[in-house]
């Protein structure tokens, strides 16, 4: 992998835009942040509308392939609100793997994962939407190595813990830190090879 002058982006995407910038006709997209993209650039491993989180965009057309397409597995966490309180027997159902829907709705066992109830992260940025306290809930750090289509959501649906907030923290070891809704950071080429695939880039 060499240097081909492509530039690199984290974004946080907010709570209901859509990741990408043409084709959702009257509905928030990534083109009304305050940022000046250079041409070309794209959404690599998208969020849905109602998740929030670190999107990464670029000018490399390469890169879905490489970090999504390819056999090696890349590590994902994510931070949850579910709805009700999680038991031990259910983090553990979740962590072997469950049974969800994929496309022609044929089933699909997930790979295993790694999943732990945590306390609401203090200084959490607020969402468009945000569920009181007062309903029972419970804070998860979940971290996979794939990403179906709304694999998330439909996990915590099988295991009757609908989810409720939905933030990606991380990949690999490219992270938000401090950034917040709509807030954008350009990296270095050499700080994402590094991050995201652990391979130095000259």
């Amino acid at each position: 992998m060499t240097p081909a002058s492509h530039r690199y982006f984290i974004v946080n995407k907010p709570y209901d835009m859509h990741s990408q910038f043409t084709g959702v006709e009257g509905r928030p997209m990534l083109g009304e942040l305050d940022y000046p993209f250079p041409e070309g650039t794209h959404c690599i491993g998208r969020l849905d509308h109602n998740s929030e989180g670190l999107l990464i965009l670029t000018t490399n057309k390469k890169i879905t392939r490489l970090l999504f397409k390819s056999e090696t597995p890349h590590q994902r966490t994510y931070l949850l609100q579910v709805y009700r309180k999680v038991q031990p027997e259910t983090l553990q159902k979740l962590e072997k793997g469950v049974e969800i829907r994929v496309k022609d709705n044929k089933l699909y066992k997930t790979a295993p994962c790694r999943v732990k109830i945590i306390d609401k992260p203090e200084n959490l940025f607020q969402s468009g939407w945000e569920y009181p306290d007062s309903i029972p809930h419970t804070w998860l750090l979940m971290t996979l190595t794939e990403g179906k289509f709304r694999q998330i959501r439909k996990m915590m649906t099988v295991v009757k813990h609908r989810c409720l907030r939905l933030i990606r923290l991380s990949i690999e070891n490219l992270t938000l830190d401090a950034l917040q809704p709509g807030e954008v950071r350009e990296i270095s080429e050499r700080d994402f090879f590094e991050k995201v695939f652990g391979v130095r880039v000259e």
